[in-house]
């Protein structure tokens, strides 16, 4: 079974620590932009404090996949570059007709 991306959890986490805030205070009859203004500092908070081994972890990721030293080479790419190839060599083959005087 393949692995879950750290981002795919990370960013479920932060979804989950700003809107069960959200929800809690909007049920208790909080004035919804209060609410939301809470639950955002709540959940950038706990973020801060309790995500920081994910947090880490994928920045180290986005960093490696920045700084790769050779490019990931997909089937399609190849393929797409020999249709491009391709319909240029005609036009380039073509003779050019000089200008009738």
């Amino acid at each position: 079974m393949k692995s879950v991306p750290v981002w795919i959890w990370y960013t479920a986490i932060r979804v989950i620590l700003f809107a069960v805030p959200l929800a809690v205070l909007l049920i208790a009859g909080v004035t919804p932009w209060i609410a939301a203004l809470v639950a955002a500092v709540f959940g950038f908070s706990a973020s801060l404090l309790f995500l920081r081994r994910p947090r880490e972890s994928m920045s180290s990721e986005l960093y490696a996949a920045r700084h790769r030293e050779k490019p990931v080479v997909r089937e399609d790419d190849e393929a797409e570059d020999a249709a491009i190839a391709a319909a240029a060599e005609p036009a380039a083959e073509k003779p050019v007709k000089p200008a009738a005087e």
